[in-house]
């Protein structure tokens, strides 16, 4: 499946992976935002801006602590894409960087170890003051504190905004420079930085290859494009990736 798989003999692969949405849809986890620009009913501006937060918490507060229980539910597992890409870095150890922009932690339960949550995390909560991170999978509310400061400071859900800084991005462009085989999985090619990415892997040399259920807004920027379900174009294309460097 993968094309260009005789330009790599010879070399040590390291592989950056990109996903986005797509690859979770299968798992049974609605996306955040539907065809109308909408999070689930609400305007961007009132759930996932700092004004919004300023001007609502608890609203804020309530969403995500509902996207939290959903991820939570016995209903969302990792499917075979995600379990195909814990296979595939099981293969290539360290030369093997995946980064997310979700927030659930599918990847991870899948058996994925080096992950970069570029947008945030819903099982976290950060601190106000500090901006320190700490694991949280119960509801989140005003009423709770951090546990790193003195006198303790309220606490805010650990996701990116619009408007903040994605995260790891010094991180992630120093791997995206070194890489020569980038993957992008389930994202629609809209959503800056994670979209330009695809161009600094290229600018590194690396070969580019799209994953996706339809083109992106940036397929022209790819070297290699296989659509359909996830489940199905991500499990075919890590297997033939292993089979084609005869990895045990």
């Amino acid at each position: 499946m993968l094309d260009s798989l005789v330009d790599f003999k010879g070399q040590q692969l390291k592989i950056v992976v990109l996903t986005g949405a797509g690859i979770s849809a299968e798992s049974g986890l609605k996306t955040f935002r539907d065809n109308n620009g909408l999070w689930e009913n609400h305007s961007v501006e009132e759930v996932a801006t700092p004004e919004g937060f300023r001007r609502n918490p608890e609203l804020v507060y309530r969403f995500y602590n509902q996207r939290r229980r959903q991820l939570l539910s016995p209903e969302v597992k990792p499917n075979r894409a995600h379990l195909a890409l814990a296979k595939l870095e099981s293969c290539f150890k360290n030369n093997f960087t995946l980064i997310t922009q979700n927030v659930d932690n599918l990847h991870q339960r899948a058996g994925n170890v080096n992950v970069l949550h570029m947008h945030g995390d819903l099982l976290s909560a950060r601190c106000l003051g500090s901006g320190q991170s700490s694991a949280l999978r119960t509801d989140l509310d005003s009423s709770n504190r951090c546990q790193c400061c003195s006198p303790p400071n309220y606490l805010r859900p650990d996701i990116v905004w619009f408007g903040e800084m994605p995260k790891y991005m010094q991180q992630i462009e120093d791997t995206l420079s070194e890489a020569n085989l980038f993957v992008s999985i389930g994202t629609s090619g809209t959503v800056y930085p994670a979209a330009g990415f695809v161009n600094l892997a290229n600018q590194s040399g690396a070969h580019s290859v799209e994953l996706n259920l339809e083109p992106s807004s940036g397929e022209n920027a790819f070297t290699e494009k296989h659509y359909g379900p996830a489940t199905e174009i991500v499990s075919n294309f890590v297997d033939s990736l292993i089979e084609g460097f005869k990895i045990d």
